[in-house]
Parts: structure tokens; C-alpha cells; sequence
């Protein structure tokens, strides 16, 4: 099996959350009050105090109601170098808002003050310490739509040297029992966003955006507006359902499925057109596209993951070519579907044969440059 050693000194996971649901404002909530004395018994009630749209995303409670610092993320990374030949020495934090709160992340709301305080957070995390990798870029949360979007530009950009972009998920389903992100469907084609967004291009900031595949058009929209800002995708593109049933009714039927794909796949063409566009290859293992319900895992191998995830992955490369993608692991996210030795041992095994070029671009290079990470 191909490696990485040799092609880099190290990867740059571009997508990770960091999180402590104790301490963190944006994440208290009863299921993480209860983790904090008796996991196993959240674990038992998790079913009864979340959605099913909340279970499908996340699989099992853990993922969203334990502590997920540079401790544990090292600990998952350590069968990296065996699988890769090399480790994991950088990482680009991804705000980690859960909840859809339309506040949130605007200057002049109390909620709002929780997307300042997770960026002093991260900053303060013991990232770089003994084999952690270092911080060397961090997204934050920040809603282009309000007022005073600038002012908490400003804010974050006063907390750390290390801020590179925004995000504000914008996922919508019409399907009633998968999660939706936003409060609103069409946010980033919305003239509110738009005009907002002006604070993002002239800061010379990324935007991550996250959409679920059918609104990939509002992504092509908003790169043709803003065609000197890099915009990046996040998990691929999301075509949610793609691989089994999620929710209600999305991709129960393989002619559905095949549909999910037709429509996902027309849409990456159209958005490769748009030059300033990058895709994160993460997600890989996102519950949403469909692998299973099952919270002790649903891929099972390496070999399967790649199998699975390999159309995608070829798409994308075939039409954004190698400098316009990027890895990232979208952990804990996709922690319950698949190991991170094993999503990164996949993603190698599907681009080493385009040759030592590809792999360097999509695991450090194309970071690097985008995050502007020195």
C-alpha cells in the first residue's frame, strides 16, 4: 500500500473541531450535564432527548457530549504514521456551532458573544504541545447577515493571528427528519448575505461554506459575486443520501440514490467552473450520505470506505484538479462511521495513483496556501 512518506513532512487536517460541552457556551446542554456524571446513562436516554435528524447526524452521543480536545484528537491520530508514514503535525480549527440559532454569531446579541468566546477558547488550547499538532489556522463562526458583522470580524481577528476565514452553515433539507443547520432556506444567494459578505472579501478572509448537495447552485452564486474570495466546500459537497435511507424517505430506493449522485455530480460540474472554489475532501464518512444507522459503526473497513467514497472523490479531482482540493478529517463528526487512520489510508489508497503531485497537494500543499498557514 502507497504511503506518504517521502511526498511530505507532515499532513494538515483542514477541518477540525475542538470542544469541551462543559465549559464552552455554545455547547451546554442536558446531555452533556449528564455525561459529566454517568456517561452510560446518557448514553440510555440519548434516543429521548434528541431528534432523529440529531441521531442520524451524529450516530451516538458521545460525539457531541464528551470533551474533544488536542488530548483526544491525539489519541485518534495515533495510528496515523503507521498507516501514512507520516503524522498529522497541523490543523485548521472549524467553528463548531451545533444548534441553528439565528442569533448567534452577530456582535450585538448575547448568543452572539459565544462565537468570540469559542475562538479564545481554541486559542488557548495546548495545541503544539509534545506530539500535538500546531494550530496553524482557525475558522470562525460569524453570520455575514448581521449589522455588525464587521465589529466581530475585528474581534476574532483581535484574538488571534491565526483567523483565515467564516463560516456560517447554511445545510437546509426538505426531507423533515434530516438536520437542518440554518434558519432559513437560500441564505447565501439572500441579499442580506451578499452585502454582509463585502466584510469577508475585504479582510482577504476564506469562507467555508457547508451545504447539502441541491443547494450547491447558492455556492455557485456566491463565488460569481465574490470572485476574488476563496470560497471553500466542506464534506465534498454533501449529496446526502447517497449511499442508503437517511430521514424520511431521502435515498431510500437505489433510483433515488442514483438521482442524489446524477443531480450532485451536475452541480460540482457547474461549481468547478468558478475558479476561486476549493473542495474539502471531508466527510468521507459523514453518517448523512447514507452508510448506516447503526452507532458502533456502519463502513467497516478501508477497502469499503474507498470503495464507497471513490466516485466522489474521482469527480471532484477530475474536475477541480489537484490544486483546488484539500483533506480534512471532520473530527469527531465522522469519528463513529470510521477511524482516522482508516479515512486517511482510503483517501491515499484513491489518489496515489495519480502520482506523489496529487498527494502532495491534497494532504499539506493546498492548505497551506489556502489557510494561509506559514
Amino acid at each position: 500500500m502507497s504511503s506518504l512518506d517521502g511526498v511530505i513532512p507532515g499532513i494538515v487536517d483542514a477541518h477540525l473541531h475542538q470542544w469541551n460541552p462543559r465549559s464552552t457556551p455554545w455547547a451546554a446542554n442536558r446531555l452533556s450535564r449528564l455525561y459529566r456524571y454517568v456517561p452510560a446513562f446518557g448514553d440510555r436516554v440519548f434516543p429521548m432527548v434528541v431528534s432523529q435528524a440529531d441521531r442520524e447526524y451524529v450516530l451516538t452521543p458521545s460525539t457531541v457530549a464528551r470533551v474533544y480536545e488536542p488530548v483526544q484528537y491525539l489519541a485518534d491520530a495515533s495510528a496515523v504514521p503507521t498507516i501514512a508514514g507520516v503524522r498529522i503535525d497541523t490543523v485548521v480549527h472549524m467553528e463548531s456551532h451545533w444548534r441553528g440559532d439565528d442569533a448567534a454569531g452577530r456582535v450585538d446579541t448575547p448568543a452572539g458573544r459565544s462565537a468570540v468566546e469559542e475562538t479564545r477558547y481554541v486559542t488557548e488550547l495546548p495545541f503544539g504541545v509534545g506530539q500535538s499538532p500546531r494550530l496553524g489556522a482557525l475558522v470562525a463562526h460569524a453570520d455575514p447577515r448581521a449589522e455588525s458583522f464587521g465589529e466581530l470580524l475585528d474581534e476574532h481577528a483581535a484574538l488571534t493571528d491565526r483567523l483565515r476565514g467564516v463560516r456560517w452553515i447554511t445545510t437546509r433539507h426538505p426531507d423533515p427528519r434530516i438536520r437542518n443547520g440554518a434558519d432559513a432556506d437560500g441564505i447565501l444567494a439572500s441579499p442580506s448575505f451578499l452585502t454582509g459578505f463585502a466584510e469577508v472579501a475585504a479582510r482577504k478572509l476564506v469562507f467555508d461554506a457547508f451545504v447539502y448537495s441541491h443547494q450547491l447552485y447558492d455556492v455557485v452564486m456566491l463565488a460569481r459575486e465574490y470572485p476574488e474570495t476563496t470560497i471553500v466546500v466542506d464534506h465534498i459537497g454533501a449529496p446526502v443520501g447517497v449511499f442508503g435511507p437517511v430521514g424520511s424517505r431521502t435515498g431510500a430506493t437505489a433510483g433515488a440514490r442514483a438521482d442524489i449522485l446524477r443531480l450532485w455530480r451536475e452541480r460540482m460540474v457547474t461549481l468547478a467552473a468558478c475558479p476561486n472554489v476549493v473542495v474539502k475532501l471531508s466527510g468521507l464518512a459523514l453518517p448523512v450520505l447514507g452508510y448506516g444507522r447503526e452507532r458502533w459503526g456502519n463502513i467497516g473497513s478501508r477497502a469499503t470506505l474507498a470503495e464507497m467514497a471513490g466516485p466522489l472523490v474521482e469527480h471532484v479531482i477530475g474536475h477541480f484538479g489537484a490544486d483546488r482540493v484539500m483533506f480534512g478529517s471532520n473530527f469527531p463528526i465522522d469519528k463513529p462511521n470510521a477511524a482516522l487512520d482508516m479515512i486517511i489510508g482510503s483517501l491515499i489508497d484513491l489518489l496515489a495513483p495519480r502520482g506523489d503531485y496529487v498527494l502532495r497537494k491534497a494532504f499539506r500543499e493546498n492548505a497551506m496556501r489556502v489557510y494561509g498557514i506559514e
